[in-house]
């Protein structure tokens, strides 16, 4: 009963006005870039957390989940009809929705991406509510070792489930850790790597390390590719499925959900791991796996549910425990600290607007996305003929606008601009973003929690070892770590990541 009650309460505080627009808002620019290849939803939520500060915590936040998620969706528009995938979960799409649009059933691939992907997100956001405040509870028990060795356990998960080699990922780990500990010590007051610069006295700027290794990073690597953009001439055809198409979808679309809403919670998992994973499972077990390869209906079915459930059961840890899955989920910590609201078990008791109120917004969102995606299809479609070399420029003045009105200062347009080039370098060295991005996230809280438990425990390290929650964490961090450095392990995920995107 408390469950519903609480939902009602969500939706009272999703359905204002302000919240509702800027729901929308996030609904429409996440399709937008979802449709458009090689921006992607990090990229955008790091160029727009600016526009954010002016508003309330909860309607931020329910603009940047609009964007996470619509990309889920848009992405899978032009994976379709074009064969260009629009967002990095939406690769395995193209494999099976292109076909079937060459067969002239782009209609229906793409409605079956539509409604599985409402499905999907209807029943994540249903696991969201009745699992946070149980996962809360669990948590309030938590110490500050317990604490330590949880958010320890997601930096080594992070970088484990990286693409390419795990040693990268860890030393890309610990430079987010260190440049997370760059500022003034908040207990002893002296300051820490600093190097003699007034402006690193308060830390290094998140808004400057997002915008710059993904946003400004991205658009260096946009401008190097040729851009090889060819509008769909033929007709999209019928909406409507055939009896067949939709019962073979069907058994796809629940098999899909299940996958993405497991997988969307583990850190590192996200959408992208998680289609590739429902289509490796649809192309064996599914009754229509003799056509995959040349238009399957599951193809489309199954990794679209799976990446939007894990889009929406990615909140999970972030909302429960304060920590990100992924690197969208970095950046609405980020969103979250910057407007002094610390994510953890007890935001449940201390934001239950934000809390309540996100999570009714997931399914309003889902509902918007169902209804401006199928009637807008040639709109996103002819938003392709833009040529990106019309757009980076005002992205970029944006960009740089943003970053200056934070705290009017020109050093961190500087910062920004010195990331960006940073990041662009890490792409072409194979280095992975991410695992950076939530090392600098997790970092500082990392270091508080140690303190704490070596205080309470009077120095001895041992308490680490003692506490049974902190015992196991430790121990499956260490398992995952020697399990991807054998050779054979190791060999099996690259093939897997290679082939899923």
């Amino acid at each position: 009963m408390d469950l519903i009650t609480n939902l009602g309460h969500g939706f009272a505080v999703a359905l204002t006005f302000n919240n509702l627009l800027f729901c929308l808002i996030g609904c429409v620019i996440g399709t937008a870039i979802g449709v458009l290849p090689g921006i992607g939803p990090v990229a955008t939520i790091s160029l727009l957390l600016p526009i954010t500060f002016g508003q309330p915590a909860t309607t931020a936040i329910i603009m940047l989940a609009g964007i996470y998620y619509g990309a889920q969706y848009g992405g899978s528009t032009t994976a379709i009809l074009l064969n260009l995938p629009g967002e990095v979960s939406s690769v395995v799409t193209t494999l099976e929705g292109y076909k079937m649009a060459r067969k002239g059933r782009a209609g229906a691939a793409l409605s079956i991406a539509a409604l599985g992907s409402f499905f999907a997100g209807t029943v994540a956001t249903i696991l969201v509510a009745a699992s946070g405040p149980l996962l809360t509870q669990v948590a309030l028990s938590f110490g500050p070792a317990d604490y330590f060795s949880l958010m320890f356990l997601g930096l080594v998960i992070s970088a484990v489930l990286a693409q390419g080699s795990v040693i990268k990922s860890i030393g890309m780990v610990a430079l987010g850790v260190s440049l997370g500990m760059v500022g003034t010590d908040v207990q002893t007051g002296q300051q820490r790597f600093t190097f003699g610069i007034p402006e690193l006295s308060d830390g290094v700027g998140f808004v400057s390390i997002a915008m710059g290794m993904f946003g400004i990073a991205e658009i260096i690597l946009n401008l190097e590719r040729p851009e090889a953009r060819s509008v769909m001439s033929g007709k999209v055809g019928s909406l409507m499925m055939t009896r067949e198409e939709f019962k073979r979808a069907v058994p796809a679309v629940l098999r899909g959900t299940v996958v993405g809403s497991l997988l969307g919670i583990l850190p590192g998992g996200g959408a992208a791991l998680s289609s590739f994973g429902s289509y490796m499972m649809e192309r064996k077990i599914s009754k229509g796996r003799h056509e995959f390869g040349t238009g399957a209906i599951e193809g489309v079915a199954g990794p679209e549910s799976a990446n939007n459930a894990a889009s929406q059961t990615s909140f999970i840890p972030l909302l429960t425990l304060g920590i990100p899955a992924n690197a969208v989920m970095a950046l609405m910590v980020g969103a979250l600290i910057i407007q002094g609201i610390q994510p953890g078990p007890r935001m449940v008791e201390a934001q239950p607007d934000l809390f309540w109120g996100l999570i009714a917004s997931m399914w309003v969102g889902n509902l918007m996305l169902l209804v401006i995606n199928l009637p807008m299809i040639g709109i996103w479609v002819k938003l392709l003929a833009v040529p990106y070399r019309h757009m980076y420029p005002s992205i970029m003045i944006f960009c740089a606008i943003g970053v200056y009105s934070l705290q009017n200062n020109v050093f961190d347009v500087y910062q920004t601009v010195v990331f960006g080039i940073f990041g662009y370098l890490c792409s072409k060295l194979r280095l992975e973003a991410a695992p950076m991005l939530i090392g600098f996230v997790l970092g500082p809280m990392m270091e508080e929690h140690l303190r704490r438990a070596m205080l309470l425990s009077r120095g001895d390290p041992m308490v680490f070892i003692e506490r049974p929650i902190s015992a196991v964490m430790l121990g499956i961090a260490a398992v995952a770590l020697v399990a991807m450095l054998l050779p054979n392990i190791r060999k099996g995920k690259d093939s897997a990541l290679q082939e899923g995107g």
